[in-house]
This record gives structure tokens, C-alpha cells and sequence, in this order.
């Protein structure tokens, strides 16, 4: 069996001071590759100084819709100049985020579009973050249709109806641990009707530690098994079938040598 974390925080404090015993035993437990994820400027470089180390992983940058108010021009610049190395194979995360409002929606927006104006440039896929604030990420991105290489709602918890216009659009959903909580009844009755061919899984690492681990912090890479297993018998697949279905996607979608 091999996966792909497809979204992996491994830059934050409390994996990456022990980066290497981190992918010795992501690797023991099947999980072969990952994509690091930048949230801010300084975020980003060190994601990037990570992945020029380590074979099999590679980079997505962005600025996290918090730091929006703190985005600058010359961050933006930076961000397309860094995107366009090899290792980058994204742009995000990305998106708008209005549970907590940290900064304000017109920045968020103002800050989410020039991602995607990026993104588009440079043909990459993007990694969106999006909470409470559906429909207004949802009218952005169509603001972008036919230009956008690929489009991927990442820690997904959306509604039957949400999945619905996801899907139409032909975006990808990529799941996290929250799959494998027992008060997610709901949104593994929503994953039931999604073709397995366009889901994907991550950990977003060091948060989000999957059942029945979840007391288990940081949460790291290793531990996607538990959600790839829920998954699998949520599709009444065998995990190496649904890890075989979910690594080829991932490898598309981004790309991945």
C-alpha cells in the first residue's frame, strides 16, 4: 500500500524539529509522499527549504485567509516568483475563512483572487480553504472557470448540497480525520456519494488526528491510515483498492513526478 498526504503542515513546530523520525515512520506505515503547505511568507520558505531536502515531497504555497489583512503586494510577487519552481505544484492553501474573521472578508477575497490569478498564470492546481463562507468562495472561483488547472476543497465538511455543486463544477474534495469522528455521521453519509476517483485524504498535520487516535498530538502523516481505512470501507473497497484509486488521483491532480 502506498498514499500520498496530500496536505501536511510538516514545517510547524512539533514535527519539524524531528522532520526526519516523521517520514521514517510515515513511510513504515505506507504513506510515501507529501505535499507541505505554506500559510504566510516566512511559512513558505521554510516549506520550501523542506522539500528540496526530502524526495517525495513536494510544495504547495499560499497565504492561510487569516493573514490576509497582512498581505502585502510584495508578498504576492514573492509567492508567483517562488511558485514557479519545480517542487511547486500548487498554489495554496488558499480561500476565505469567516468563522473567525481574523481578517476581514474583502481582504480575504481581495487576497484569494490574486492566488488564483497566479494559479491561472502558471497552470498549477489550487488548495482550497473554505469556512463558512460557501457561496461567496464558490461565485469567486467561477469568476476563474475555464482557467484554473484544478481545484481541490481541502479538509472537506460539506453538505449534500455543497457536495452537489462541488462536484458539478468538477473540483476535487480531499478528506482529513474529521472522516473518522464519531459525530461525522453525516459527512460520511455526503462521502458515500462521491465517485472515489475524486477524492483525496490528508492529515493537515499537526491537526485533525483521526479516530481512533485522536489523543494522539501533533498528528503526523503516519496516521492517514485510519482515515484511508474509513474511506475504504465507506466505498466497500479493499484499503489497498482505495489507496491504489487515491494515490492515482493525487498524482494527477498535482501532477507528481
Amino acid at each position: 500500500m502506498e498514499l500520498i498526504d496530500t496536505h501536511a503542515h510538516l514545517s510547524y513546530e512539533g514535527l519539524a524539529e524531528r522532520i526526519d523520525k516523521v517520514l521514517a515512520a510515515s513511510i513504515a506505515a505506507g504513506v510515501v509522499g507529501w505535499i507541505a503547505v505554506g500559510t504566510g511568507r516566512q511559512e513558505n520558505i521554510s516549506v520550501l527549504e523542506l522539500t528540496a531536502r526530502h524526495d517525495n515531497m513536494w510544495a504547495a504555497l499560499g497565504h492561510h485567509p487569516h493573514y490576509a489583512n497582512d498581505v502585502t503586494d510584495a508578498d504576492i510577487a514573492l509567492l508567483e516568483q517562488q511558485a514557479r519552481r519545480e517542487k511547486v505544484v500548487a498554489i495554496g492553501e488558499t480561500g476565505l475563512d469567516y468563522y473567525y474573521l481574523h481578517s476581514t472578508a474583502e481582504n480575504q477575497q481581495r487576497i484569494f483572487r490574486a492566488h488564483l490569478d497566479i494559479a491561472a498564470k502558471l497552470q498549477r492546481p489550487v488548495v482550497i480553504h473554505t469556512r463558512e463562507a460557501f457561496d461567496d468562495t464558490m461565485s469567486i472561483l467561477d469568476d476563474f472557470a475555464g482557467r484554473l488547472k484544478g481545484v481541490v476543497i481541502h479538509c472537506y465538511g460539506g453538505d449534500a448540497d455543497q457536495t452537489r455543486q462541488v462536484l458539478e463544477r468538477g473540483f476535487y474534495i480531499s478528506f482529513t480525520g474529521t472522516i473518522t469522528f464519531k459525530r461525522s455521521e453525516a459527512l460520511r453519509k455526503v462521502a458515500k456519494t462521491i465517485p472515489p476517483d475524486r477524492v483525496m485524504i490528508e492529515t493537515d498535520c499537526p491537526f485533525i488526528s483521526p479516530d481512533p487516535v485522536r489523543n494522539i498530538r501533533p498528528n503526523e502523516p503516519a496516521l492517514l491510515v485510519h482515515t484511508a481505512q474509513c474511506l475504504a470501507d465507506l466505498y466497500g473497497l479493499p484499503l489497498d483498492d482505495f489507496a491504489r484509486q487515491t494515490t492515482q488521483t493525487s498524482r494527477t491532480f498535482f501532477g507528481l513526478k
